[in-house]
């Protein structure tokens, strides 16, 4: 029992193992021997009959017969030697090559001899080997380097949730070394609730680290190592982002509110500076009436504008969310477009598409961009058309006049931004926020065949339903 018990041991084994290895070793050894002496025995034994037969002297026979058998006895050693000795410098040189050490070299590799060829491929083996190996450990190096710089926060965990690896960012949001982090868990790191929900993709959560808090995007991932399955963990702080995103809005919505209220403000105040002038006139002017009325007005009106431009931007403002219910998009068109009397409005059949939307703010959306093609074709004289086609994924509907074009594109989503004498500039920047708040979006583009342009409303699929083709 003790010697099954201690044969059972690691390096009872390795012993064992060891043992056979020498033994294989020493077989093939001895069979190279063998035939090495089989080899040389024929001549040897017909050498030694022919002396006998010949009638030497038996000292001379012997002396004659140990010298063979010394010459046969050399070369079979020789023989074995020049066989067994390059296939053990390939053993310590494939060894080497195991345990990372490239530099050691097979001798007398050249082409044009079997074994030379061996020791060539052998040589050029190490050196792939070699160069592979220090491209990783650059690749490597490259790759600790950039996530080391990364802002964002990079940890990698083992299938036991335990910390592998940690970039700079990492420890300055843990407030701890990468010394004392690795090893830990997720649990005592306080980022087992970022791993659980991996499968769920990207998505924001506002949390506290000892060396930050805000609010956060959360990705993960997973790779394999060692093969074994790894978990990659990255935190990125949105705080700062959000923080002059808002600034720049706020900036850019203080610029439009002051040049909208000096737009009205200014002509006010100069009006009504003239007015308090006329007024401490001791001797009014015949006409003094008339300019009171007409300053009146002017008062009123741009009274009026300013009133118009904060009821834009308060509807901007408070657009709620959208209340979804099935909705036949055929059927929506072509009432959007009855309401428009001023032109004609040709409605393209196409398939009935049931969508689900906000009935009231889809319907504002599209009343918002025919009103605009109307309103270009007019100017013209050319016509409006609306069709609307299932396209892989998406549901697009296409309003397109024949007016004069757009000059410049790029304003045209700009809040407040209008090239019409009467316009609000919100109807645009209000149909793309209702078309984004339904997973869509509305763009504008000049026609390429005629004069004019296209807006296209563009719904995902996943809103839709194909029914019938009309």
């Amino acid at each position: 029992m003790s010697t099954a018990a201690n044969s059972s041991k690691p390096g009872s084994t390795f012993s064992h193992l060891e043992t056979a290895s020498r033994g294989a070793r020493l077989k093939f050894e001895g069979r190279v021997t063998a035939l090495a002496l089989a080899a040389g025995f024929p001549g040897v034994a017909i050498a030694a009959f022919l002396l006998w037969l010949d009638g030497y002297s038996a000292r001379t026979q012997l002396t004659v017969d140990l010298f063979l058998i010394f010459i046969w006895l050399v070369v079979s050693a020789s023989l074995k030697n020049r066989i067994v000795r390059p296939l053990q410098t390939l053993s310590n040189i494939l060894a080497a090559i195991r345990e990372g050490d490239y530099s050691i070299r097979g001798r007398r590799a050249a082409s044009g001899d079997a074994l030379g060829e061996v020791m060539l491929e052998v040589n050029d083996l190490g050196t792939t080997l070699r160069g592979q190996r220090l491209g990783a450990m650059e690749a490597t190096a490259l790759l600790r380097t950039v996530m080391a710089e990364i802002d964002s926060a990079i940890f990698a965990f083992d299938t036991a949730q335990r910390l592998r690896l940690v970039n700079r960012a990492g420890e300055r949001l843990l407030a701890h070394p990468a010394t004392r982090l690795l090893g830990r868990t997720s649990d005592e790191l306080g980022l087992a609730g970022c791993l659980e929900s991996h499968d769920h993709g990207p998505y924001m959560m506002q949390m506290s680290f000892p060396g930050g808090a805000g609010r956060w995007e959360i990705r993960c991932g997973t790779f394999r190592e060692g093969g074994m399955q790894h978990q990659l963990l990255m935190l990125t702080d949105l705080s700062k982002t959000l923080r002059e995103e808002e600034r720049s809005a706020w900036q850019r919505l203080l610029r439009v509110l002051g040049h909208e209220l000096n737009n009205s403000l200014a002509p006010i105040k100069s009006v009504a500076g003239s007015l308090d002038d006329l007024l401490k006139r001791e001797t009014p002017p015949v006409d003094w009436r008339e300019d009171m009325h007409r300053g009146l007005e002017v008062i009123s009106s741009r009274a009026d504008s300013l009133s118009r431009f904060i009821e834009s931007y308060s509807k901007l403002a408070r657009l709620p969310p959208p209340r979804f219910e099935a909705l036949h998009l055929g059927e929506l068109v072509k009432r959007v477009a009855a309401l428009e009397t001023r032109l004609p409005v040709r409605v393209t059949p196409g398939m009935d598409i049931v969508v689900r939307a906000d009935g009231a703010q889809l319907e504002q959306l599209l009343i918002n961009l025919i009103r605009n093609a109307v309103d270009a074709s007019l100017e013209t004289g050319g016509s409006v058309t609306v069709q609307w086609a299932h396209r892989d994924t998406k549901v697009v509907v296409s309003i397109m006049d024949e007016g004069l074009g757009l000059a410049n594109s790029g304003n045209v989503f700009v809040p407040f931004f209008t090239t019409k004498a009467s316009g609000s500039g919100i109807g645009l920047v209000l149909s793309r926020q209702i078309a984004e708040s339904h997973g869509g979006t509305v763009t504008l583009e000049n026609r390429s065949e005629i004069s004019g342009c296209e807006a296209r409303l563009i719904l995902p699929l996943g809103t839709t339903q194909v029914a019938r083709r009309e």
